[in-house]
């Protein structure tokens, strides 16, 4: 029988990377259990995709803390709670500090990094006139955007495409990305070799 690793799950938004992760883990072969959802924004729906699915949530604001220091402070805290093997940010849109990075990160961006990172991947990429773009999994680190890379996917760009409709290409695969490997990285362990992310033996 697999056993069954906790993650939390930041988001900031429509929490449709986090519902692929609630739908994976209502399977216990997927060897991953959401023990709570956190976010930086009250009155979202990914924190009531949570509540639905009866996964505990918390809300930690910038703005109510005297520092970005002091917010990062007590969103590790809140997960620390947790005893997470891994942290997932799904669509979460705040630069974390270095309290919440001594926890073990994953985030999704959707470009081929270290192209385009940023808050507007795909615009950027659709502005620059690229023929492919897609979506990049990667460890998180104290820069933006450029932590070791777990796993990258392409998706071409039509000719058109707007913002908008090559982006929900690029969340397809972001999707299924995402959840194939936080479910490897929990269910084999992975190592870090500067650059590079060893998954499992």
């Amino acid at each position: 029988m697999t056993a069954t690793a906790q993650i939390v799950v930041l988001v900031s938004g429509s929490g449709t990377l986090l519902q692929a992760l609630i739908d994976a883990a209502a399977d216990p072969a997927y060897g991953v259990r959401i023990a709570a959802v956190g976010a930086d924004r009250d009155g979202i729906e990914g924190l009531a995709r949570a509540e639905r699915a009866g996964i505990p949530t918390f809300v930690r604001r910038v703005r109510d803390f005297a520092s970005r220091e002091g917010w990062d402070a007590a969103l590790a805290d809140d997960v620390a709670a947790y005893d997470p093997a891994l942290v997932v940010t799904a669509g979460f849109m705040k630069i974390l500090g270095a309290r919440m990075l001594q926890h073990e990160v994953v985030n999704t961006h959707p470009a081929l990094l270290p192209s385009f990172p940023g808050a507007h991947g795909v615009r950027d990429a659709l502005a620059y006139g690229v023929a492919v773009t897609g979506t990049t999994c990667h460890l998180v680190d104290a820069g933006v955007d450029t932590g070791p890379i777990l796993e990258q996917r392409v998706v071409r760009v039509e000719p058109d495409d707007t913002e908008e409709s090559l982006h929900e290409r690029i969340k397809v695969q972001e999707r299924e990305m995402l959840v194939d490997n936080v479910g490897r990285l929990v269910r084999e362990g992975f190592v870090v070799d500067g650059r590079r992310v060893r998954i499992g033996g």
